[in-house]
C-alpha cells in the first residue's frame, strides 16, 4: 500500500475527528457538558448494571485512567456521577450516574442526535453503513 495514501488518510481523519469534536462541543455546551463528558455519562446510561470501574470506563472511551479519574471529579461535584462501593471488591469502586446524571443525558442525547444528523447530513445510509464497517476494521 502506497505510504502517502496512508498518510493522507491519518491527516485526513484527524482533521475531521477534530471538526467533528468541535460540533458535537459546541451542542453539548447547552447542556454543561462537554463531548467527552458526553461519551462518559453515555457509556455510564447504557452499562449493564449502571455502573463501571473507572479503568473499565477508561479502557470503553480510550482514555487513561487517570483522565477519567479527572473528568469524573466535576462531574461527581456537580451531583452527575456518583461513586459506589463495589460490592465484589471493596478495594475498587464503581462510578454511576445520579438521577440528576441521567436525567442530564435524556436531555443532552436530543441535542447529540439532531447535531449527528446534521453532521452527516450530506450522507446516504448505505454511506454510513459502509463508513462505520471501515471504522470497525481499523478499530486498534
Amino acid at each position: 500500500m502506497d505510504s502517502k495514501n496512508l498518510a493522507s488518510l491519518m491527516l485526513e481523519q484527524a482533521y475531521i475527528s477534530t471538526l467533528l469534536n468541535k460540533k458535537m462541543d459546541s451542542c453539548l455546551s447547552v447542556h454543561g457538558l462537554s463531548f467527552t463528558e458526553f461519551v462518559i455519562i453515555h457509556k455510564l446510561y447504557n452499562s449493564e448494571g449502571g455502573s463501571q470501574s473507572r479503568i473499565a470506563l477508561a479502557d470503553s472511551v480510550g482514555l487513561t485512567a487517570s483522565g477519567v479519574t479527572r473528568l469524573l471529579a466535576p462531574m461527581t461535584k456537580n451531583n452527575i456521577t456518583v461513586k459506589i462501593v463495589n460490592p465484589k471488591d471493596a478495594r475498587q469502586s464503581l462510578v454511576g450516574l445520579t438521577s440528576a446524571g441521567k436525567e442530564l443525558y435524556v436531555n443532552a442525547l436530543n441535542s447529540f442526535e439532531h447535531s449527528c444528523n446534521s453532521a452527516f447530513s450530506l450522507l446516504e445510509e448505505h454511506e454510513v453503513l459502509q463508513l462505520l464497517k471501515l471504522l470497525n476494521k481499523i478499530k486498534c
